[in-house]
């Protein structure tokens, strides 16, 4: 049975973007996660997408936990509204932290950043590391690129579509949250017990 979500980690940019719909996107985000009574986890900005999560989620009556480096925080970035803001030392202590507190991740629009944490958190979910659903929210198209690269791997067999599969994406917010919800991550020690046999 799929664990309960009570707390989604959302990774997003903490620039708004080119497109008025990703700051909207990612405000109904937060509300949508609030009204559905789960916890947002997420990186404790105060601009960006990241600020507009959290905006969302706090104007519904929703939790806010932030995870933020030192760093960040002291260049006034924290947001001040989130219910409790966690303070590290690092990047990767902010990203285990965030990995910890959450029961699944949400990846909406952002760059560099971003784009390691779906990674890195998507290898975590192929080696087994977490059994947590990793989903993509598709706003105005902005991960179809992505999404061809990903497809182009599975071809030239650097990646196994299952794993390519454990990814979930869709357009639409609450069918992605309910795809979240019903998500059972498979077993991992099956395919690294063919990685030799595919070699030969």
């Amino acid at each position: 049975m799929p664990a309960p979500l009570s707390a989604i980690c959302v990774y997003c940019g903490s620039s708004p973007g080119a497109d008025p719909q990703y700051r909207a996107a990612a405000y109904a985000t937060g509300q949508a996660l609030a009204q559905r009574g789960i916890r947002v986890i997420y990186g404790g900005g105060n601009i960006g997408l990241m600020g507009a999560v959290a905006d969302g989620a706090i104007a519904a009556g929703g939790e806010v936990i932030g995870v933020i480096p030192h760093h960040l925080a002291d260049k006034e970035l924290a947001h001040t509204g989130a219910t409790q803001m966690l303070r590290v030392g690092t990047m990767h202590e902010r990203k285990a932290q965030m990995s910890d507190l959450a029961d699944g991740f949400m990846v909406l629009p952002g760059g560099i950043g971003t784009l390691e944490e779906l990674f890195e958190t998507l290898t975590w979910l192929q080696l087994g590391l977490h059994r947590k659903p990793v989903a993509l929210l598709d706003i105005a198209d902005f991960w179809q690129p992505l999404l061809t690269f990903l497809e182009s791997m599975t071809q030239q067999r650097f990646l196994k579509p299952e794993h390519r599969d454990l990814l979930l994406v869709d357009t639409d917010l609450p069918r992605l949250l309910d795809q979240m919800a019903h998500f059972s991550a498979p077993d991992a020690m099956k395919w690294l017990d063919t990685v030799k046999t595919d070699l030969r």
